[in-house]
């Protein structure tokens, strides 16, 4: 849901940094890597550490480079199944970071068994949700469903819930109560998706595998 109506905005906002970025010959291969990086370096430097409001600020530094490279790599019209590949491969990189540093929290300092397995929950659900899509599209089905809670929602979702809960170091008192509601709503709204595009999966395979079975009869009723 937010794909639809955030990514139009921040690309428009971020479009000159992209072009700033072109005329100093960096390559929007090079902004995924770095942003991929920087994603990493700060979920698993400080969440595993309890440092939720620190991490969250780098991470977002970071997290931006997803919406930069492609408007860079359009700018030069260098759009590419390379450059799609190697995108969504490291933001799969990223999120496990993410939810892996939460994990790493929960099952050290942060003691909570329960919480740590929602973490895992959380990060296994969001590889297979993007799995389901692109093995639906590779076998030449449409997957034409958006779902509860997709990639920007886990992230938008979590990462504001671990900025807030991280203010509870400054003194604000109850408010790292936000960060296990968050994943609790990430994990169902992830199952959810994840029932929804299968079901949409099995619906359009089914219509598919109609249809071939209709022109093979078709065929064989014309030869």
């Amino acid at each position: 849901m937010l794909n639809k109506y955030a990514r139009a905005f921040f690309t428009r906002v971020l479009t000159p940094f992209a072009a700033f970025l072109i005329r100093r010959g960096v390559s929007p291969d090079a902004v995924t890597f770095i942003g991929t990086a920087g994603v990493v370096a700060g979920a698993l430097v400080f969440f595993p550490r309890g440092e939720f409001f620190w991490g969250t600020i780098v991470i977002t530094l970071f997290v931006f480079s997803d919406l930069i490279d492609g408007n860079m790599a359009r700018q030069l019209g260098r759009s590419s199944r390379w450059g799609a590949f190697l995108d969504s491969t490291l933001d799969r990189v990223a999120d496990s970071a993410i939810f892996g540093g939460l994990a790493l929290w929960y099952a050290g300092s942060g003691d909570n068994n329960i919480l740590c397995a929602v973490s895992i929950f959380c990060l296994a659900s969001g590889q297979v949700v993007s799995y389901t899509k692109a093995r639906g599209e590779a076998i030449g089905l449409p997957v034409a469903v958006n779902g509860l809670v997709e990639r920007a929602e886990r992230l938008v979702i979590t990462l504001v819930a671990a900025g807030l809960a991280g203010l509870h170091k400054f003194g604000v008192p109850g408010i790292d109560v936000l960060l296990p509601i968050a994943l609790w709503a990430v994990a169902v709204g992830s199952l959810v998706t994840l029932i929804q595009r299968v079901v949409t999966v099995r619906k359009e395979s089914a219509e598919a595998d109609a249809a071939t079975d209709a022109q093979a009869q078709e065929s064989e009723a014309t030869s």
